[in-house]
């Protein structure tokens, strides 16, 4: 594949498409962001953006992960000092699961976030934006109905956040587009660019194939979770023989979320995926792409408990170094 096939393989949306083709042309020595709040441990939706990371990487580009401690605080997720130390265990983890030590850096936000020149630009951004537009952008951090007033500087942060750390792709899930198009919007008006963005696809319930995937609302699968734990969860998964599952029964859509992670999470590190059976049952069934085994799965062929099976399995091996880490870590 070309690098503009590789830069955007499994991504959800590209903002926009001439600008990212343009960073392809030479993507080489370029620099990507993603900005994580530390939580202590890795979780699934942190492993699908950081292997969209490592494929950056596979294509050239430079790599800067951000642990967000002092959005974190702004989020009351704790002291300055537990924050902190929070986040020099993901970096840990996000080394163990595959990101290259030497095309990434790791940056505090408390590193240039307390600048003078960053809080001027900030409230240089706070005199160009109403309330109700970065509203609509901190969707995924507001807690009930009220808003406290740092849920409403903290995208405003995100968008500046583009800028200090001079990065050319601003990478995260499809939750963030909010946060990055308010970034587009609202960056010119302090005589910055508009940062080109690229937003990866959530992982539905899994469960129930609808929603978002959430430690808060239901099953996750997170680098705490030890091999029996991944194996319980998956074979519990919602999984029916299909990549187009019919909605739920009050109408909401669904996902197969089993096929959501061999395409984005298994496939993209593994050249081969090798389902285990039986002879009795026809042998083994050997994978090189994605949409191979999707098919078999949909004709019939892959039966979706042999293809939990198998997908616990590659799952452990891709979280196992991280649980070591962890491990390690107490």
């Amino acid at each position: 594949m070309d690098a503009y096939e590789q830069i955007t393989r499994n991504v959800s949306e590209v903002v926009t498409e001439d600008e990212v083709r343009a960073l392809a042309e030479s993507p080489d020595r370029k620099r990507a962001y993603v900005g994580y709040e530390p939580s202590g441990v890795l979780h699934i939706g942190h492993m699908l953006t950081a292997t969209k990371l490592m494929e950056l990487q596979d294509a050239g580009m430079d790599v800067t992960v951000l642990l967000a401690d002092v959005h974190a605080y702004l989020n009351d997720k704790g002291s300055f000092e537990e924050i902190r130390e929070t986040a020099e265990r993901m970096k840990a983890q996000f080394l163990a699961y595959g990101l290259d030590e030497e095309q990434t850096e790791f940056v505090l936000g408390s590193e240039f976030q307390f600048d003078r020149e960053y809080i001027l630009d900030l409230h240089a951004l706070e005199l160009n934006t109403t309330l109700s537009r970065a509203e609509r952008a901190m969707a995924e951090i507001k807690g009930g109905d009220s808003v406290k007033v740092s849920q409403a500087v903290y995208p405003l942060m995100q968008a500046l956040d583009i800028v200090y750390l001079d990065v050319d792709l601003a990478i995260g899930g499809m939750e963030q587009r909010k946060v990055h198009m308010l970034a587009r919007d609202v960056l010119p008006a302090i005589d910055e660019d508009a940062p080109t963005c690229m937003h990866t696809p959530l992982i539905a319930d899994l469960s129930s194939g609808a929603g978002k995937m959430s430690s808060s609302t239901g099953t996750t699968i997170s680098m705490e979770d030890s091999t029996k734990d991944i194996e319980e969860k998956v074979n519990a998964a919602f999984c029916p023989p299909t990549a187009n599952p019919d909605p739920a029964d009050d109408g909401t859509e669904r996902e197969n979320p089993v096929l959501q992670i061999f395409e984005y999470h298994v496939f993209p590190r593994f050249e081969q995926v090798v389902v285990e059976r039986p002879e009795k049952y026809g042998g083994n069934l050997t994978y090189d792409d994605y949409a191979s085994l999707e098919a078999e799965l949909e004709s019939g062929e892959l039966h979706p408990m042999d293809a939990k099976t198998a997908l616990a399995s590659y799952l452990d091996e891709l979280i196992a170094p991280g649980r070591e880490k962890i491990r390690a870590q107490k």
